[in-house]
């Protein structure tokens, strides 16, 4: 009855896609994070501490229940090739996702329920929660893929001290899910992955476009590699066949901002700090500041030509031309904020 309510009060708020798995700890991931960590596979978005990401009793010592949510977030809408991941074009979903979160664990205050919530950046391993949730499975690009929506989700958490029918994880075991058997033979994100950081073999997001363009600092290596992205990498994600033929989302803040579908290059490169929070400070890229997404827009810029850019034509190599003409500028934005 109680898990019912939750639900029925999710549908009502546009959501669709909810499991439930016990509150426990994830003894058996503990090996696998060790092993990322002496392989150097950590990224410095993770949580340095194991304990933190195993074991979820830690943020709500009562904690009985976990409830993963799936938010979608691809519309039905034209993204125009702009040096942006789809994911970035609407609303911040770190302020979005959170805010129906809170919605949803003040209905379960009313039931009599303690409820704590997490989005994103934190500790907990919500794509492994969401797999032993039943809301979808991990795919070859480490990506949470759900039947519905494809792997254009975000994800968030709540744990309760309320006791409810969770979904039976026992048949679950981590040593099947690293085996990909949902993806079977394909392999087209091990094959378009610019880096490979994805591969069969490990997974190495250190090297994943998508962080990268995410640093503060950056060798000029990556200045051909980038490849016209400004912020975000979404090449494994428009390879992959789940991705076909889905749903789209009705969140309405998802649902791309008239500017981030602009071409954005040159407003990027001489943007004032005021005019950065007006407009893309609003966005799930405004976290990282204005200088890093400066940098990438000069970078871009002088990667591609003007054709290219309004053509969506990523092919160029860096034009060496402008290379050492810009070269300071953009290690010096890299540096500051």
């Amino acid at each position: 009855m109680i898990r019912n309510n939750i639900e029925n009060f999710c549908r009502g708020l546009g959501l669709d896609l909810i499991g439930f798995v016990r509150c426990r700890e994830f003894i058996e991931l503990r090996d696998f994070l060790l092993d990322r960590k002496k392989l150097n596979l950590e990224n410095p978005f993770e949580e340095e501490i194991l304990e933190k990401r195993i074991n979820p009793l830690q943020y709500l010592n009562e904690g009985k229940t976990i409830i993963s949510i799936a938010f979608p977030y691809l519309h039905n809408y034209e993204y125009k090739e702009n040096g942006f991941s789809v994911y970035t074009r609407g609303e911040d979903y770190h302020k979005v996702v959170n805010s129906y979160l809170e919605k949803i664990c003040g209905f379960i205050e009313t039931l009599g329920g303690k409820a704590e919530r997490f989005v994103d950046s934190n500790p907990l391993p919500e794509r492994y929660i969401a797999y032993l949730s039943g809301i979808g499975f991990i795919g070859k690009n480490n990506m949470l893929i759900t039947k519905q929506y494809g792997s254009y989700v975000f994800l968030g958490e709540i744990i309760t001290d309320l006791v409810m029918e969770s979904y039976d994880d026992d048949g679950k075991h981590l040593e099947d899910l690293l085996k990909f058997k949902e993806c079977g033979i394909c392999d087209l994100c091990y094959k378009n992955c610019p880096t490979k950081s994805i591969n069969k073999n490990k997974k190495n997001s250190n090297i994943c476009l998508s962080f990268i363009t995410q640093k503060k600092d950056i060798d000029d290596k990556w200045f051909n590699i980038l490849n016209g992205r400004i912020f975000g990498c979404d090449t494994c994600q428009k390879v992959c066949p789940f991705n076909k033929y889905i749903k789209y989302s009705g969140i309405k803040e998802f649902y791309p901002l008239d500017f981030m579908n602009e071409n954005l290059t040159d407003k990027l490169i001489t943007i004032t700090k005021g005019d950065f929070n007006k407009s893309i400070k609003l966005t799930s890229c405004g976290w990282r500041g204005k200088n890093v997404l400066s940098r990438n827009s000069i970078i871009r810029k002088y990667a591609l030509s003007k054709e290219e850019i309004e053509e969506g034509i990523y092919n160029m190599k860096f034009q060496s031309s402008y290379l050492e003409e810009y070269k300071n500028r953009i290690l010096d934005l890299s540096k500051t904020e």
